[in-house]
């Protein structure tokens, strides 16, 4: 198969899979006499795998490790479920600081009359006018 099936194929785009070859993530396509890559079906279960790990929010880093477990049949479910726990521990904090933000910006957004003075309490809390004075 040759990248724009494969990129159709996985959801992935060509630049994504030559960024994953170049890094060593998956294992390197063969080239056919033209120079083209030639996919077999073994890069696409590994690129399927990665485009799903990604979508559940796996890194980079994280997704190439789970990657290698995949492909370890000496791999152990406790260690895969334990990275597991760490990312859903991980999303959570995200969670909790991206509703600390949302709460801050809400009150911001509460307190500015949004009309056409160019006074603005928005502006002002996020100059820090009266915090951080030298």
């Amino acid at each position: 198969m040759n990248i724009k099936q494969v990129a159709a194929l996985t959801g992935l785009s060509d630049k994504t899979i030559r960024f994953y070859e170049e890094k060593g993530i998956i294992t390197p396509p063969q080239r056919s006499s033209n120079g083209y890559r030639q996919y077999n079906s073994q890069q696409v279960d590994q690129l399927c795998f990665l485009q799903r790990t990604r979508s559940a929010g796996f890194s980079l880093p994280e997704s190439k490790e789970l990657l290698d477990l995949y492909l370890n049949p000496q791999r152990h479910s406790r260690e895969i479920k334990q990275r597991t726990l760490d990312k859903i521990q991980h999303l959570e904090q995200q969670i909790t600081q991206l509703q600390e933000m949302k709460r801050q910006l809400t009150a911001l957004a509460d307190e500015c009359p949004g009309d056409d003075q160019s006074q603005c309490p928005i502006i002002d809390s996020l100059s820090g006018q009266g915090c951080c004075q030298k």
